[in-house]
């Protein structure tokens, strides 16, 4: 068989140049992939002044990263940042970070469904950084899928795709930079090309002008992050009746030994609070999942509440139903009889038709049409998440983006 190709064109069928399919079998989570003209002609919808601007608000995560090339050494700061330092910071060697761009501009998130080929609750964000020549953070790795997008100007991206890559850390870095890196690959990335890069894959990236570039990043959690939060459901509705029991016990040879058949008792009495029930284990993942990593929270607000009778009045009249950036929804069909499906959102759940919960979780906006759709539940559902801050009510998305200011923001 011919070696798949670590690069290729994609003018003829952006994104990806090649079937979802094919990009999944081949590529996803297995080998890197260059792709030219991802996006043919792309024009960055965020300027350096905008993300400057953006790194000085009040909630949003920011990092500035210096690099001192005398000493080879990395600084690190983060944001708030005072508007006045971006005037005074050298010409090079540096590096703006703000992650959740997509959560605080329209225009950005307008990016995400291009990659609809996901599953959408495994994206995490799009960070964007600025970087003036020379900027870097340094050569390392990532422990999740990143697609690097170039917006603006021109970075130099070099990988390591070779198997059993070094993967040690430099002991004198405040961030996790590689002790050892040696490319295998170097690449001038413009305007429209994108870097896929499954999890481990070293990688380094330096400006070659003042440039812009959008990461999506997946989530991705820790088999320890799982474990630890699982466990604790199962602390927290435990029956207490369920305990370690032995009524076949006999006299033992020695009364101070743990003996095998004792462990085997524990063994049964651990199985006994495990999920075996899948909706059980699928409705934690769905509230677990849809909180992971969430850097905002959402919240009512001080608004007056409206009566169902209002809301609908409006809405017949044009207005819509917009969802707060920071809710993250996702569903599952339910496996029992007599439920259907469960709507995740932000840690909550609900039951509610399959076709209700698909279209909840599919749409970033509700119109009068939308709503009358859903069944009484459906309904009900999205009046309880109106009240509870993840809509909001307003004749276009400006008036609604312009109704989150403190209400809904990070905590």
């Amino acid at each position: 068989m011919r070696p798949l190709p670590i690069e290729i064109d994609a003018a003829r069928r952006p994104p990806l140049g090649m079937s979802a399919a094919a990009f999944l079998r081949d590529y996803w989570q297995k080998r890197p992939l260059l792709i030219r003209n991802a996006f043919p002609g792309y024009r960055s919808p965020i300027q350096p002044e905008d993300l400057a601007g953006l790194a000085c608000e009040e909630g949003v995560l920011a990092r500035l990263i210096q690099h001192d090339r005398s000493r080879d050494h990395y600084s690190l700061r983060h944001g708030p940042f005072d508007e006045a330092e971006f005037p005074g910071l050298p010409t090079q060697d540096w590096t703006l970070l703000v992650q959740d761009v997509d959560k605080w501009d329209a225009d950005v998130a307008a990016l995400l469904p291009a990659f609809g080929f996901l599953p959408r609750w495994r994206i995490d964000d799009i960070m964007v950084s600025f970087a003036a020549p020379g900027g870097s953070v340094g050569a390392h790795t990532d422990q999740y899928d990143v697609f690097l997008l170039q917006a603006q100007g021109h970075r130099r991206w070099q990988i390591d795709a070779r198997p059993g890559a070094p993967q040690d850390f430099r002991p004198d870095a405040e961030l996790k930079l590689l002790r050892e890196f040696a490319p295998s690959h170097d690449w001038v990335l413009g305007p429209g090309d994108m870097l896929y890069l499954p999890p481990g894959v070293p990688h380094h990236g330096v400006a070659e002008d003042a440039c812009l570039t959008f990461s999506v990043g997946m989530r991705a959690p820790s088999a320890a992050e799982l474990m630890g939060d699982y466990i604790d459901t199962l602390a927290a509705e435990a029956d207490e009746s369920l305990r370690y029991a032995d009524p076949d016990l006999a006299p033992p040879r020695d009364p101070n030994e743990i003996d095998a058949t004792a462990m085997g008792r524990v063994v049964e009495a651990l199985n006994a609070l495990r999920m075996n029930d899948p909706d059980r284990l699928g409705d934690w993942f769905g509230r677990f999942i849809t909180v992971y990593r969430a850097a905002g929270e959402v919240s009512a607000g001080g608004a007056p509440a409206r009566s169902r009778i209002e809301i609908e009045w409006e809405l017949e009249r044009g207005a819509g139903l917009w969802r707060h950036p920071w809710s993250r929804m996702a569903w599952r069909r339910a496996h029992r009889r007599g439920a259907a499906a469960r709507l995740y959102v932000s840690g909550q759940e609900f039951a509610l038709p399959a076709r209700d919960a698909q279209a909840l979780a599919g749409a970033a906006e509700l119109d009068a049409a939308a709503y009358t759709a859903l069944s009484e539940a459906g309904r009900e559902c999205v009046l309880a998440l109106l009240a509870a801050g993840h809509y909001r009510l307003g004749l276009d998305e400006d008036e609604a983006e312009d109704g989150l200011g403190g209400d809904g923001e990070e905590e």
